[in-house]
């Protein structure tokens, strides 16, 4: 009995060693981690409970039934962060270049069905070179369950997608599926070109961040949610994110003690007095959410609109704003899908959402036309439309036009709707529209602009203030900035418990 423990250890031993000691050595030298150092990092101390250690690849082609591929280059298996239960791979390069084979596949979906079972997160660490070309159509296989599970276990469980190296080829699709993607700088790389370039980039001929590197897919692409300069950075933001977000669809929201927010900038010092200056959101919602914390998700994709999660009294909320430093913060075919994708999260899991306005509306102009702003903004107008969850919405300056209806009005159902005295709610700017009503009345004038800033005040005191929408019931109070913060808390309070009218028919159909 003795005699097979040692057994039984030593295998163990040199299978945790993965690609060999000179390999991981040569890890090391680069700054890197070894895929088992990965999740060591990440999880809570001694909590990670690995699976499927004795796993060996089936190949037997091209030289394969001679190599010894040690866990068939993944690891994986479930263990805790903050105390709570999380399942886990991570791809190990130093075996076949964490290239994917059918038990390697196996394993991937094996800790996936886990997840799901038990309704967990579920984390993959990414570093492969992509399919096992010695495998053929086995690999492909594996990867189609792959994709399988993350469709099938979208909105159920959280899925989080780590690049911590190359993401090639077909690889690319699993992470594109899941929730957020996570990549670090001069070290993640994402891109789906062929094989030669492929066979490159592994051989450090192409500068990766050319093709799909970590500032490509968080600034370009949008296919990246998190950025980092580190693999321990990256470690660090996945950890943040979950203690916002439940473990699954139908768990409750992690909670923690409520704190007053930090920031002690005065609210006229954060918004300006003209209101065609520009000012950073991020300032309003350090204003409002508890201790100023705020975890911005996609930070340096489409900055015309800000999303993320924060804190209110304790409970998570996800918070969807337009920022009028970029853009004056108009909608256009980027900032449209980042908030409607980041609000389907939110409504998939149960978090509230937050939605502070301010904005000229669409971004017009012959190219948006053309990269499809129409398709691309009624996702927005979608993804709000059919939210459950409770939701709030505050206008602080400009709602003009169609902007004004997809940035979460009162027409889309949303529980409370709020302005500050500020706000201008009207079909567009009182200039623009003083130019088209009062057009005639302006130029026939013996002097022409007096009329027309006559005309404006008269327009912005009828139309463009936020008591017209209040009279009409658009808006269910004008509130001041001082107490913004507590009227959020208490709608979300008395919202928390409202009734959800189940669907009758199969499912939506969004326009993607």
């Amino acid at each position: 009995m003795l005699e097979k423990i040692n057994q039984l250890l030593t295998k163990a031993v040199i299978l945790k060693k993965g690609g060999g000691e000179d390999k991981l050595m040569k890890r090391k030298e680069k700054g890197l981690m070894s895929a088992r150092e990965r999740i060591e990092q990440l999880l809570d101390k001694n909590s990670f409970n690995e699976i499927d250690l004795f796993v060996e690849h089936q190949g037997r082609d091209f030289g394969l039934d001679k190599q010894k591929l040690a866990g068939d280059g993944v690891i994986t298996g479930f263990g805790k962060i903050d105390g709570r239960p999380v399942c886990i791979f991570a791809q190990d390069f130093t075996v076949a270049g964490g290239s994917l084979g059918r038990m390697h596949a196996a394993k991937i979906t094996k800790v996936m069905d886990i997840a799901s079972n038990m309704g967990i997160p579920v984390i993959g660490i990414n570093d492969s070179g992509g399919a096992r070309i010695q495998e053929g159509v086995d690999s492909l296989a594996g990867y189609g369950e792959i994709f399988y599970r993350n469709t099938i276990n979208s909105g159920k469980i959280p899925q989080i997608s780590v690049i911590m190296g190359p993401c090639a080829g077909g690889a690319v699709y699993s992470p594109a599926i899941t929730d957020f993607v996570f990549m670090v700088d001069k070290l993640s790389q994402m891109f789906i070109t062929g094989p030669k370039v492929i066979e490159s980039v592994l051989r450090e001929k192409i500068d990766p961040e050319s093709l799909g590197g970590a500032r490509v897919h968080n600034e370009i692409t949008g296919n990246a949610h998190f950025f980092a300069e580190s693999e321990l950075e990256a470690l660090g933001q996945i950890k943040d994110l979950l203690s916002f977000i439940p473990s699954s669809w139908d768990k409750p929201l992690p909670e923690a003690k409520p704190k007053p927010p930090k920031s002690r900038k005065k609210i006229e010092n954060i918004i300006p007095n003209d209101n065609k200056m520009a000012y950073d959101m991020k300032d309003l919602i350090g204003y409002i959410v508890d201790d100023s914390y705020f975890l911005e998700v996609q930070k340096y994709f489409a900055p015309n609109i800000t999303v993320g999660f924060a804190r209110l009294d304790g409970k998570p909320v996800g918070i969807v704003a337009n920022n009028p430093k970029y853009l004056a913060g108009v909608l256009d075919v980027d900032s449209s899908d980042k908030a409607a994708r980041f609000v389907r999260f939110c409504d998939s899991f149960g978090i509230p959402i937050l939605t502070l306005v301010d904005l000229p509306g669409y971004l017009p102009g012959i190219d948006q036309e053309h990269y499809g702003v129409i398709r691309h903004g009624a996702k927005l107008l979608f993804a709000y439309s059919e939210a459950t969850v409770p939701t709030v919405t505050v206008i602080i300056r400009k709602a003009y036009g169609g902007g004004y209806i997809a940035m979460a009005s009162k027409h889309l159902r949303i529980d409370f709707v709020y302005a500050w005295p500020t706000a201008e709610i009207a079909v567009m700017g009182p200039e623009g529209a003083c130019n088209i009503i009062f057009a005639k009345e302006i130029s026939e004038a013996s002097d022409p602009e007096k009329v027309r800033q006559a005309k404006i005040s008269e327009y912005k005191e009828k139309y463009s203030n936020p008591y017209n929408a209040a009279s009409k019931a658009y808006v269910d109070a004008v509130i001041t900035p001082e107490e913004t913060r507590e009227k959020i808390i208490t709608s979300f309070e008395i919202a928390k418990t409202k009734q959800i009218v189940k669907k009758h028919h199969k499912h939506d159909s969004i326009p993607l």
